[in-house]
């Protein structure tokens, strides 16, 4: 019966106790109830112990040479918190069990130890342990369904796209990231290339508005030496760099209409040529690319070539602005307080429920890049625990929602349902940022109508106008 007992153990025990017969003791009653015992006499080395390896419980005496068992409990729980401890008492000292108890300790037993009893409070205290894992991996698993990667929110918009991204990185095809500035292309290009076959190879980033016209050809292609003044080197291009991994094209839509159709031949054939050379280098290379500009508008308008845009826009992915993403602010402006809080050693423990109101109903123009910076602001200027409505900016504190005014009571006031269908389509105009494929899906229009409608409220000219 305690060979079958012994193989199926409750959890693991650390003893404490200065005589070694008494942890001898208790290690074979123990071990026959099912416990795996371990047992230690000085303190010193329980502490590095507890360092290296994982308990269940702790069983400590009270009184031993060099520490009490109530200020080895509170060392415990200092770094264990989570540990439960049961101190071992002798019959009369009462006052040092209730000292060991506020001290943190789970359960105290009095000496001379009755085993049946003592069994039943480590088991219970084991118990209480698992319970509280159970308790913290549930926790980590709601925190983990927030998020994917480096992105977090709750919010239907951002699930959805977890599954798109989970989806699309499995796949070699070209991806289109739309979103407005500051809604975190650049992650979940990240994402897209960590999750893919290409993971162990490189992620080469450039952004096509922050380079010269005259210097993108030489840092996409690549050039030779003597190709251009200054080329005193030969030097590889982006796509050669990225080859067996990813090229992430940043803000795509500003790149010169002369470059469009290099940059077209390259991905069609596989195959650049540098800069002054007349051979051609084969890549291999996955394309993304990202844009906070309305390319499709940008086609109609001879700014973009339409064979490009087919090209790069096999799966176009559309990252929602922070503003239509409900709660996710708060999930995210707690993320960053304890975040920053923990760089710069603040002990700022949240955000008061005034200054998330306020957060709330803010639009975020900036996105999560601007909610970045305001918290990074507030952590530093706080004198509290927690981001008050005056650690916020102005703009913040006093801004109020913006909504389509159309008329009250007073017939004086009303105005025609024309006006009214202006004022409201202007309204999603602003809202979406001005992109007009984005904003004929809001307000169930084809692209046509509403560019008509748009130059019949005077804010485009008809083309060739």
């Amino acid at each position: 019966m305690s060979e079958k007992i012994g193989k199926h153990h409750k959890g693991r025990i650390l003893v404490v106790d200065d005589e070694e017969s008494m942890c001898q003791l208790l290690e074979a009653d123990l071990s026959l109830r099912g416990f795996e015992v371990s047992w230690r006499t000085r303190v010193d080395d329980v502490l590095n112990l507890l360092q290296e390896e994982d308990f269940d419980a702790v069983l400590t005496d009270l009184r031993m040479p060099g520490m009490r068992g109530d200020e080895l409990c509170q060392r415990i729980l200092t770094n264990r918190s989570d540990l439960p401890v049961i101190v071992m008492t002798a019959f009369g000292s009462m006052e040092t069990a209730i000292a060991a108890i506020r001290a943190g300790a789970y359960d105290f037993v009095t000496k001379p130890i009755e085993m049946d009893a003592l069994a039943i409070v480590l088991q219970r205290g084991v118990e209480h342990r698992q319970l509280q894992e159970k308790v913290k991996i549930l926790r980590q698993a709601v925190q983990d369904a927030n998020r994917f990667d480096e992105m977090i929110g709750a919010s239907p918009s951002m699930r959805n796209l977890y599954g798109q991204l989970t989806r699309i990185a499995e796949s070699d095809t070209s991806v289109l990231v739309c979103g407005e500035s500051g809604t975190g292309k650049e992650l979940v290009a990240r994402s897209i290339h960590r999750h893919s076959t290409r993971c162990d190879g490189p992620l080469v980033a450039v952004n096509c508005a922050a380079l010269p016209d005259t210097l993108l050809e030489s840092e996409l292609f690549g050039h030779t030496k003597g190709a251009f003044t200054g080329a005193q080197s030969s030097r590889k291009g982006l796509l050669v760099q990225a080859e067996k991994g990813t090229l992430l094209l940043d803000e795509i839509g500003e790149m010169p209409l002369a470059m469009q159709p290099k940059l077209l031949r390259a991905l069609e054939e596989n195959r650049v040529r540098p800069v002054g050379s007349d051979h051609e280098i084969p890549i291999d290379v996955r394309l993304l690319t990202a844009t906070n500009r309305d390319l499709l508008s940008a086609v109609e308008e001879k700014r973009f070539r339409e064979d490009l845009y087919y090209r790069i826009n096999v799966i176009q992915i559309e990252l929602p602005p922070l503003r239509a993403r409900g709660t996710d602010v708060l999930l995210l402006a707690n993320h960053f307080v304890n975040m920053l809080a923990a760089g710069s050693g603040r002990e700022i423990t949240g955000i008061t429920e005034q200054a998330a109101e306020r957060l709330l109903t803010y639009s975020w123009p900036g996105n999560v890049r601007e909610l970045r910076n305001v918290i990074e602001r507030a952590v530093a200027l706080t004198r509290f625990d927690k981001i008050a409505v005056d650690d916020l900016p102005e703009k913040i504190r006093n801004y109020k929602s913006t909504q389509v005014f159309v008329g009250g009571s007073d017939p004086s006031e009303l105005v025609p349902l024309e006006e009214i269908q202006r004022r409201y389509i202007l309204h999603v105009i602003q809202s979406v940022n001005g992109n007009r494929t984005l904003a004929a899906r809001v307000l169930g229009l084809d692209r046509k109508t509403l560019y008509r409608k748009l130059c019949h409220y005077g804010v485009l000219k008809e083309q060739g106008g």
